[in-house]
């Protein structure tokens, strides 16, 4: 019997540069140890400055993006920028997720949606993490943004640092080898886990495990709950070796 094949759809900024290679990534990985295949479609919005008014932009375009991708009847659909939706105020992840749906609804292609924003906050509270510290790569006014997003979920954030590269491109072009650096300006006294990278954008899909057996508490990425939700939203397994306790198959 031949496995079942899913399309896997992403709505990407314009200058993104990294969901279209990790989550894929993960999914190939996971390919090699579970029967199911994947595919992936993706449609872009204009952004290449990670700002508040591009931002604003670039989230009006998803619409089009949304009904793009279920002409394509994918099975599942990814708002891939955190940044964009918890900059248009807190708990808006529902929003759009509702509204991106509606999209699929009306062009008779339903497909669950899933927003960067939203996974990251669910994968946190399917591992039962309630004090957290965090890395990102945005301006310091941004990633106060996303931190009081996160909190206002019922997550405390312990301790960040902003990387301040306003380029989406060089944000897609940082080194994740330096993250097992970076991470040890962070204060991670009593957090239950810790966020490699709060940016679908900023790679870091190779240093997850290796960063979890350093820190020996459980890290996450926005890419890596993202494709957590995607399976979840698919009703498969939620298991990808190699990154990280999320998808190690216990969520």
């Amino acid at each position: 019997m031949t496995a079942r094949s899913y399309r896997i759809g992403q709505i990407v900024p314009s200058s993104n540069t990294t969901m279209e290679t990790e989550i894929p990534a993960m999914l190939r990985a996971r390919e090699g140890i579970l029967p199911e295949r994947f595919t992936f479609h993706s449609s872009r919005m204009r952004m290449k400055k990670v700002v508040k008014e591009e931002l604003e932009a670039m989230d009006r375009d998803s619409d089009r993006c949304a009904t793009e991708l279920s002409d394509a009847r994918v099975d599942v659909l990814g708002y891939a920028c955190l940044v964009a939706i918890m900059s248009m105020g807190k708990g808006y992840h529902r929003e759009s997720e509702a509204r991106l749906h509606a999209r699929t609804v009306e062009n008779n292609a339903a497909a669950p949606v899933v927003t960067s924003a939203g996974a990251l906050v669910d994968g946190l509270k399917r591992m039962g993490a309630k004090k957290i510290s965090v890395i990102c790569p945005y301006m310091k006014p941004l990633t106060q943004l996303v931190v009081d997003y996160i909190e206002h979920e019922g997550i405390t954030v312990h301790d960040f640092t902003a990387l301040e590269i306003p380029d989406n491109l060089e944000v897609g072009r940082h080194d994740p080898e330096r993250l097992l650096e970076i991470y040890k300006r962070v204060d991670r006294t009593g957090v239950d886990a810790f966020v490699a990278s709060a940016c679908v954008q900023m790679p870091s899909l190779p240093i997850i495990q290796r960063l979890e057996d350093a820190i020996g508490i459980p890290v996450v990425s926005a890419a890596v709950c993202t494709t957590h939700q995607m399976l979840d939203r698919l009703g498969l397994e939620r298991r990808v070796p190699d990154a990280g306790a999320l998808l190690g198959g216990r969520y």
